[in-house]
């Protein structure tokens, strides 16, 4: 069986927050700064990759 790629959310933020979603299938709620540099996060939890609007790793803003 596959499994499913980690999900990704591109933000506005330098600071962002994932508990996993799903209530109690989740997990606990942890904070994460996005490196200027790399311009993404992924959460230790879920694998979540956080990526910041505009920054090195949007790929919309590649062009």
């Amino acid at each position: 069986m596959p499994l499913d790629a980690p999900e990704t959310e591109v933000v506005t933020k330098t600071r962002v927050a994932c508990d996993g979603g799903g209530g109690a299938q989740g997990h606990p709620r942890v904070w994460y700064s996005i490196p200027e540099d790399t311009g993404y996060v992924e959460c230790g939890y879920c694998d979540k990759k956080f990526i910041l609007k505009g920054g090195p790793a949007d790929a919309g803003s590649q062009g």
